[in-house]
């Protein structure tokens, strides 16, 4: 497959709405979903220094900052830093997942929110993370189904029922591609992969499962009972061997 690994123009021309698209605390899939169960996979990992790839305007660096001694941030869209940086909270660098600017084993744990469906070449992202992050320690994966990805398909994917139920579309399951995501103004590509394929990746990076969640939305939203019916969040803990 030709692989554009150029993904910086879409936020670039997205980075000012997804600024915006934050300030409304409307963030359903990382407030109500993710951001529990992948704060407590930090908090358990006991780091001392956590990379987060793709750490987009730094709102996780600054959540894991609370209890971390050293969060680093890492994206590649300059807008999206230059907010970071104002935020403040963490250390924030511009580069790119397929080429991480650390050292062999110098990191603690490695966390990617929901930044791989974003990345044209997962294989070499995953292989950078297992690189840079130190013998015993964690690699932390929160990411779309697959099946979700999948259903993202012009002129059909998801159409929502008068229960709220979603009915999918899925095309295409096995062949990695990817397709236009769209909502508030962002526009950017999302990538798809069967999740045999981020698993065989990891595995082949020499990372080893330690956990594997589809985690329930929180109570109190109103979208959480249609969710919970079918969750299209995943996170994956992984442990680099030695």
């Amino acid at each position: 497959m030709s692989r554009n690994l150029d993904v910086q123009s879409d936020w670039d021309a997205s980075a000012e709405a997804w600024i915006d698209s934050l300030k409304n605390g409307e963030d359903f899939s990382r407030i109500a979903v993710l951001d529990g169960p992948m704060l407590a996979a930090v908090r358990e990992s006991e780091t001392q220094h956590v990379l987060d790839v793709g750490c987009g305007e730094g709102r996780f660096c600054r959540m894991m900052a609370e209890f971390v001694p050293q969060v680093t941030g890492l994206d590649s869209t300059a807008r999206l830093l230059q907010e970071a940086e104002q935020q403040g909270g963490a250390e924030y660098i511009e580069g790119r997942a397929e080429a991480l600017p650390f050292a062999v084993a110098t990191v603690d744990l490695v966390v990617s929110y929901l930044s791989l469906i974003d990345i044209a070449d997962s294989r070499v992202a995953i292989g950078e993370m297992a690189r840079v992050v130190r013998p015993g320690g964690h690699v932390l994966i929160g990411n779309l189904n697959s099946w979700v990805t999948a259903a993202q398909i012009k002129g059909r994917g998801i159409v929502r029922t008068a229960q709220g139920h979603g009915n999918m579309t899925i095309a295409n399951y096995l062949t990695e591609h990817w397709s236009w995501a769209e909502w508030r103004g962002v526009r950017i590509k999302n990538w798809h992969r069967p999740v045999s394929q981020y698993m065989r990746e990891a595995l082949q990076a020499g990372l080893l499962l330690v956990d594997f969640q589809e985690p329930v939305a929180d109570a109190g939203w109103a979208r959480s009972e249609s969710y919970n019916h079918a969750p299209y969040l995943w996170l994956q803990l992984w442990r680099k061997s030695g």
